[in-house]
């Protein structure tokens, strides 16, 4: 089997496609449109971005991993549940349609994968990932493997509670962790006030105190989720990715003091907060390495 293999990020606006080899070197990346709603155009254009890459790299296209939103099924042959968008993903059989090994895993999982495999946490066997954006996403490594569990469900983390008292969010867990800290629940957090998470970051820059009061309640709370999540787990490293991470010292500063504080520190022993490493093509960059190691099982 060819050690080049293809990754395709399949998201809601644009297909990501990408050629990497054993090494984790880019050797072609490709890009187009999703035109979510029509189901026939962007399987089809999936396919064409995987001829479009064989074609370009010799050796690719034997094997092909697929992230998308949605929990995989028991086999990763497919998404077995994904309401509400890209309509006729479920329970589609890509290795089918391809007529090639396909293997498909949830985007959040792939992310973490490429940040394990050759990225923020290249080398680590025990790692956790957040993505801090709209919502909250998560993934799970255990002993160098993608934790899926049972129903394949395993790492969203963003569903946690983290105030007993909150509100249900859209799974029916109330206070979580996508409402402290997530972009979707910023105008609610801030009485209307703000309506992106960079603004809020902006004021509490500019000495704004209630923007401050928020923002920093929003960092505690983030806080309180990793150390619980690391005397669960007790990864080496915690990744750090999505837009909300770009706050830089402003999150990182005060999220290390309340690890501080929170944390369970065992001998000296901490968990590693990194931030990510790779960007928009992370999710096929996990997809390939996920489809290479799946394939020589």
């Amino acid at each position: 089997m060819s050690e080049t293999i293809i990754g395709i990020d399949l998201g809601g606006t644009r297909i990501k496609a990408i050629a990497i080899n054993k090494e984790g070197e880019f050797l072609y990346q490709h890009f187009q449109a999703t035109n979510d709603g029509d189901d026939a155009v962007w399987k089809n254009a999936v396919a064409q971005s995987v001829n479009k890459i064989s074609k370009k790299v010799e050796g690719a296209g034997e094997v092909v991993g697929i992230s998308a939103p949605g929990l995989p099924n028991s086999a990763n042959s497919a998404i077995g549940f994904m309401p509400g968008r890209l309509e006729g993903l479920e329970n589609f059989i890509w290795k089918d349609f391809l007529g090639k090994q396909a293997f498909v895993l949830n985007d959040a999982i792939a992310s973490m994968i490429a940040e394990a495999r050759f990225g923020a946490a290249k080398g680590k066997k025990n790692v956790i990932m957040l993505t801090l954006g709209t919502g909250v996403g998560g993934a799970i490594l255990i002993d160098g493997k993608p934790y899926q569990g049972a129903f394949n469900k395993a790492g969203h983390i963003g569903h946690m509670v983290v105030d007993y008292k909150g509100k249900q969010d859209i799974i029916g867990i109330p206070g979580s962790l996508e409402d402290a800290i997530g972009n979707c629940t910023i105008l609610e957090r801030t009485n209307g006030k703000y309506d992106s998470t960079e603004k809020l970051i902006e004021a509490h820059r500019k000495g704004d105190n209630f923007a401050t009061e928020v923002w920093i309640s929003s960092v505690d709370k983030l806080a309180m989720a990793l150390a619980s999540l690391t005397n669960i787990l007790s990864p080496e490293t915690i990744i750090l990715g999505g837009g909300i991470t770009e706050a830089g010292k402003d999150l990182f500063e005060p999220l290390e003091e309340f690890m501080a504080k929170y944390e369970w520190r065992v001998a000296g022993n901490k968990a590693e907060i990194v931030k990510a490493q790779f960007g928009e093509m992370a999710g096929a960059i996990g997809a390939a390495c996920f489809a290479r190691e799946k394939s020589q099982e």
